[in-house]
């Protein structure tokens, strides 16, 4: 069969470990033979983001700004540790907060559902996506330790010098403090997004935070969705027959347990991070989760959400076999040949995306998979594959559907 071609590129993200094995593998076997592939890639490896001063990762946003859709594989954020294996010059930021910094938005992260992985909670019958704020908080807080007694203060000064002040604590010995902050611009974006991709999929959207707890803080964001709800969505909502509704996140959470799904469930930065992982879990394992950052602007950036497998990258150093579960890798690259198939109005590359997407799930639902989902599955006898043997099971069914 002839390659389907492209027109614009997609932005190419590199990564580290053992997810830049599986990269390689999943565009060798399952791209790159059906697909004229067309991408402007950029190497977020560590090392290459330490040679660069990690200038890298930011020519990797504003291009996917320049094109609008980006796929990127799961990076290193360093510790002390990667100081001293890596040889660092310093301790380079998330490369995913440095991203969705430039890009803004809201990443949406919901579990791939497969016949034989249930889900841990027994009443969820449908998929919970979690909607989570791609700014600020705890990842851009600054932190300082307190040696001793003394007073810390909040500090802002008006253009005009003016200050505000507002005390944090008299210490009376050694402690520590955190100044986050967030951006109203930020948090609007947050909520159209999240108000447009519920209309989108015509599904109910929760919005939780504390604003018990933090009376200005999180009940800026609680005051900002529901301005901007009645405003601009409360009709398109009412006529799709979808609700809008906010509750504390501990509600949210009791609410979340006893529910079947199909929802959308917005988060702040922090509380979207822990709770997607709690999700994926549940539903069977992180490596069976979308994730996409989707920016008010119109761009798209396509990722996995877990890390980068550091055990199972070890092991193949070691020559010893892996057994690394390769889907969200795989949706990941689907998700973004979508959409360029979307905005290009290349018909050829959606139904190529699609299909792939349906040859992973129809391979494990075949009883062919990795290690982590033959230890869940209610699929009677699997087939346990090593790394590169799964991928190859899903060319081998992806090329029987095509």
């Amino acid at each position: 069969m002839d390659k389907i071609q492209m027109t614009t590129p997609l932005v190419e993200m590199d990564g580290d470990e053992m997810t830049r094995i599986l990269w390689s593998m999943i565009k060798e076997e399952l791209l790159l033979p059906f697909v004229d592939l067309k991408t402007e890639y950029y190497d977020l490896g560590l090392e290459y983001r330490n040679e660069t001063d990690d200038q890298v990762t930011i020519d990797s946003a504003n291009a996917t700004k320049k094109y609008g859709v980006a796929v990127k594989c799961a990076t290193i954020t360093p510790n002390a540790a990667r100081m001293d294996e890596y040889h660092l010059k310093e301790m380079w930021k998330s490369p995913n907060g440095t991203i969705r910094a430039i890009l803004d938005g809201t990443v949406f992260r919901a579990p791939i559902i497969v016949k034989g992985i249930e889900p841990c909670v027994r009443n969820w019958k449908k998929p919970i996506t979690i909607a989570r704020h791609a700014y600020g908080d705890v990842y851009k807080a600054t932190e300082m330790k307190i040696p001793g007694a003394g007073k810390a203060e909040l500090v802002y000064t008006a253009e005009d010098g003016m200050e505000t002040r507002e005390l944090i604590f008299d210490f009376t010995g050694a402690g520590i403090i955190q100044g986050q902050h967030n951006l109203c611009d930020s948090i609007e974006s947050f909520a159209r997004s999240c108000f447009t991709y519920a209309l989108d999929v015509k599904q109910d959207l929760w919005f939780a935070t504390k604003d018990t707890i933090s009376k200005k803080y999180d009940h800026s964001f609680k005051d900002i969705f529901q301005e901007i709800f009645d405003a601009e969505f409360k009709e398109a909502f009412d006529a799709a027959g979808i609700t809008y509704f906010y509750t504390l996140i501990d509600d949210a959470v009791a609410r979340v347990m006893k529910s079947e799904g199909g929802y959308i469930w917005a988060c702040k930065n922090y509380d979207g991070d822990v709770m997607s992982d709690m999700i994926s879990s549940a539903f069977g394992s992180l490596a069976m989760m979308t994730s996409v950052l989707v920016s008010p602007q119109g761009f798209y950036e396509y990722e996995a959400a877990h890390g980068t497998v550091q055990r199972h990258y070890y092991k193949h150093l070691a020559g010893e076999e892996t057994s690394t579960n390769s889907v969200a890798t795989i949706f990941a690259w689907t998700g973004a040949l979508r959409k360029r198939g979307e905005l290009d109005q290349n018909e050829a590359l959606m139904v190529f995306a699609d299909k792939l997407e349906k040859a992973c799930i129809q391979t494990i639902e075949e009883g062919k998979m990795t290690k982590d989902l033959a230890l869940i599955t209610s699929i009677e006898n699997p087939t346990v594959l090593n790394s590169q043997e799964f991928i190859r099971a899903i060319r081998q069914t992806l090329e029987g559907n095509l």
